[in-house]
């Protein structure tokens, strides 16, 4: 029987037609006013392949510089940009958007929404990190390079985690660090506002049925990771504004001849930055418990262990911070609590690793290209764990600290981990998102030239660190014995480039030119597999009634139809109310570039505008929000309606 009538879809999707609206639906104006959360997903993932590639590009130039002993293909301020701006890159503007552009496509498909629940939040928050990420770029630009200036424009050069007291006017005086400042509170708000977004989503805009514990994973990592964000996230803006408030009024938070205690600054920061770690990686761990179970043909193992141990890894998350800081002089009682709670946490991550090789076991197993990808990173992910459990022993950490083994770790968790995970999400939704299926063997052979690039460029960093070769240099002498393994690490990320960018190539191509993928190419579990390649505005003609976890696999061998939602008559007859397109968002998003660019400006926008410059921009923005929060009064949006029957129209809509 046809899925869609399982759903209760008593009109033909063909049937479903979308009227004219008051603005334009497609081309440029389209995309900058969308509301939409497939096309609000869509954004995100472009723009994190984007920064994906130019953060690959910087850390290319890092390896070149580091290829041989006395490398003169980067200067020692340049370096440090790059190493700055690789770290930052890689983090905010490439994986964080990308697990979001899943969250954004996927998450109200697998749920039996038809939307987000604030549409206009959700486009808010793109545009926001979207300012954020042009704002952090703009420092590149030549023009801005102090006159005597060695590096490129004035990116910032302080390394990703910002230590204090390196951040100080004192040791950088130019607007690189500014840059940075803004840059990451804008990144922020746009994550902050996001995770509230979903967190309300995933609880009130369930399909009957829908209980927690029918849940796909992914959207169980969603929740936990929308989570940790709105708790770690006010720690780092906490130190960022300490941090503006020291380099513009004076303040003392950090400066140490002021009486300013730097390691206030570790705190804080680690606070934040090991749940991080975790926002980076659960959503890899659900997309790989997708992906297992449809390519092994049986249920995940395990499902309710699975749930409880990634909410078990986010709370403990937030009790491990200071296992970066072993060597500040914290103490024994300090260091053994912390190493203590990082031993623990490995053990709810040990679990679903067992978990997912439980799902393979007796599975009638295909290696597609997803799942080729999924258990590449599962081998990654374990390297990169048994590393860092010998980080938990403190005297073992004193060892390693601030040495390329560290290196070697954290990429072999967050790339071999993150990135592996995200492309296998890539290509197992491309059909859903596209309507188009990528071939096997480009895809396979992008997958090796990507898993054997990485370990050839990571593995000999283990070496380089227990051989004694510290983080954050920019040259080194040849008689070090760190002359052969730096080479074949440069040779091997050289590699590793060529995949990646083979890969979004072959992607790309995929989407305009790939062989036709149907709805439900990979005989899938979940409810996006029911809806047509790719999925219509409104996503469902009716809101499904769930009946069992893996509901479309249920649907699809069971005779009995779904019972019919209690609004579908009412649908049927008075069409599907459909959020309209807004300007506000993007506005909104602008007016607060343009206040992040007066802060790092702020002595040329003075000087330019005078010291009462900031008042009328904070009066637009006020107006912007104003009207936005007006418009939630009048009435709006669109309907979808059955042959085209009768709708409203309107420029808001209290549905936003």
């Amino acid at each position: 029987m046809d899925s869609a009538l399982h759903h209760g879809a008593a009109a033909p999707a063909s049937a479903i037609t979308l009227l004219p609206r008051p603005r334009a639906k497609t081309g440029l104006l389209g995309w900058l006013t969308t509301v939409d959360h497939k096309k609000i997903g869509i954004l995100y993932a472009i723009s994190a392949v984007f920064f994906l590639l130019v953060g690959g590009l910087e850390a290319l130039l890092i390896r070149l510089q580091l290829m041989v002993p006395n490398g003169t293909v980067l200067n020692a301020e340049t370096y440090n940009q790059m190493f700055t701006m690789h770290g930052t890159t890689m983090v905010f503007l490439a994986v964080m958007p990308l697990s979001a552009a899943f969250f954004n496509y996927l998450t109200p498909l697998m749920i039996g929404a038809r939307d987000v629940a604030f549409p206009r939040m959700n486009a808010f928050s793109f545009w926001t990190f979207f300012a954020g990420a042009v704002l952090l770029n703009l420092s590149w630009l030549p023009m801005l390079a102090p006159e005597g200036y060695t590096g490129i424009g004035q990116a910032p050069a302080v390394g990703w985690f910002g230590y204090a007291n390196h951040t100080s006017t004192t040791y950088t005086p130019g607007l690189g660090t500014d840059f940075w400042i803004v840059g990451l509170q804008l990144l922020g708000v746009a994550s902050v506002v996001a995770s509230l977004n979903f967190i309300v989503t995933i609880i009130n805009l369930r399909a009957p049925g829908m209980t927690m514990m029918r849940l796909p994973v992914f959207v169980w990592m969603t929740l936990v990771t929308s989570f940790l964000v709105i708790l770690a996230f006010p720690a780092i803006t906490i130190a960022l504004v300490e941090l503006m408030f020291d380099r513009s009024f004076g303040t003392n938070f950090f400066e140490v001849a002021k009486g300013g205690q730097p390691i206030l600054w570790q705190h804080l920061f680690w606070v934040f930055g090991h749940p991080e770690v975790y926002i980076l990686i659960l959503p890899a761990m659900g997309i790989v418990s997708e992906i297992l179970p449809t390519f092994s043909r049986k249920p995940l193992f395990g499902y309710p262990i699975i749930v409880f141990s990634g909410a078990c890894i986010g709370f403990l998350g937030f009790a491990v911070w200071s296992h970066h800081m072993f060597t500040t002089g914290m103490g024994k009682v300090a260091n053994t609590a912390f190493a203590l709670a990082t031993m623990t946490i490995a053990v709810p991550t040990g679990v679903k690793i067992f978990n997912w090789i439980g799902t393979l076991w007796k599975g009638k197993i295909q290696t597609r290209v997803p799942m080729v990808y999924a258990l590449g990173f599962i081998w990654m992910f374990m390297m990169g764990g048994f590393t860092g459990i010998m980080h938990s022993a403190a005297p073992a950490d004193a060892q390693q600290q601030d040495s390329y083994f560290v290196v070697a770790h954290f990429h072999y968790v967050l790339i071999g981990g993150s990135i592996f995970s995200l492309l296998a999400g890539l290509y197992y939704w491309l059909p859903k998102m596209s309507g188009r299926i990528a071939s096997e063997g480009p895809g396979k052979l992008g997958f090796w030239t990507v898993f054997i690039g990485f370990n050839v460029a990571f593995f000999p960093m283990h070496f380089l660190g227990l051989n004694g070769m510290p983080r954050r240099i920019y040259t080194y002498d040849g008689n070090l014995d760190w002359n052969l393994w730096n080479f074949v690490s440069t040779c091997g990320a050289l590699v590793l480039g060529l995949g990646i960018f083979g890969v979004v190539c072959h992607i790309v191509y995929s989407i305009f030119k790939g062989a036709p993928a149907g709805g439900d190419p990979w005989h899938g579990r979940t409810l996006e597999w029911s809806l047509p390649s790719p999925p219509p505005e409104h996503n469902f003609d009716t809101i499904p009634v769930v009946r069992a976890r893996d509901v479309h696999w249920h649907d699809k061998h069971t005779s009995e139809p779904a019972p019919e939602h209690p609004t579908a008559q009412h649908e049927r007859e008075h069409g599907v109310h459909m959020p309209d397109q807004s300007w506000y968002p993007a506005l909104a998003s602008f007016g607060l570039f343009i206040l992040g660019s007066g802060m790092v400006f702020k002595p040329k926008f003075v000087a330019i505008f005078g010291h009462w410059s900031i008042v009328p921009i904070l009066g637009a923005c006020i107006v912007v929000m104003a009207s936005w929060l007006w418009a939630l009064e009048s009435p709006g949006g669109y309907h979808v309606h059955p042959n085209g029957g009768g709708a409203g129209h309107g420029r808001g809509g209290k549905h936003h």
